[in-house]
């Protein structure tokens, strides 16, 4: 009976590491129109009789700014172009912060990871399913793909997801022509952009904007990202 058991958890295990390696497959070639985090939005706004339409609109990477795609890599993940999918530097710094100078270590691909297949909240099973999809996106997607797939489906704004929509709607623009200032606006806000407005920034946001241009200069500007695979 017990061998039974074993083999039955074993064959769904199985299944399960060949149905998440084709979700990945796809995904490195497929546009993601929606996430779970997306439709979880659109229905608490729609619960809330509010306005719950979705702002978003899949743009390839090469009709993104790269001064964004720059910008976010400044502002959320410096080390993405050389890391593996996590910056253990970052985990111990978070881990060893005092508490009153609590700081987030996910990279740019654990951000992905968690948006495109998982749900939010916090759970050792959560967490754990995250680096399974970290490592398998790394390995299959490669850096240019993380990004073009964070850059259209990062929350830039209430009900917007992903560059060209958050630029349409706060810039009246196409993503392929924010400037620098523009884009490091967008990054601003991706720490918590409901509360973070990029239509009418706040002091913080305006200070925050600055450092991230100064972050862009000291990168070495679009070149730091150029080489991405």
């Amino acid at each position: 009976m017990l061998s039974r058991f074993l083999f039955i958890i074993l064959r769904l295990l199985v299944y399960s590491v060949i149905i998440s390696l084709v979700w990945v497959i796809t995904l490195k070639y497929v546009p993601v129109w929606f996430t779970p985090y997306m439709i979880s939005t659109k229905l608490e706004a729609m619960a809330s009789d509010g306005d719950a339409k979705l702002y978003k609109d899949w743009e390839p990477y090469e009709h993104i700014s790269k001064e964004l795609a720059l910008a976010v890599v400044a502002s959320e993940d410096q080390n993405f172009p050389t890391h593996w999918g996590f910056d253990f530097d970052e985990i111990y710094n978070a881990m060893t912060a005092e508490k009153k100078r609590v700081r987030g270590a996910s990279t740019i691909s654990q951000q992905v990871a968690k948006n495109v297949f998982l749900w939010h909240g916090r759970s050792y099973v959560r967490k754990a399913l995250e680096a399974y999809f970290t490592v398998l996106i790394e390995l299959i997607w490669g850096k240019e793909r993380i990004l073009e797939v964070y850059l259209n489906v990062a929350e830039m704004g209430r009900l917007t997801f992903g560059a060209e929509a958050a630029s349409q709607r706060y810039y009246k623009k196409a993503a392929k022509g924010l400037t620098r200032a523009e884009a490091a606006r967008i990054a601003a806000v991706l720490p918590n952009p409901i509360r973070l407005s990029i239509k009418n920034p706040s002091a913080y946001v305006n200070k925050r904007t600055q450092q991230i241009v100064r972050q862009m200069r000291y990168l070495g500007g679009q070149k730091y990202i150029a080489e991405l695979k």
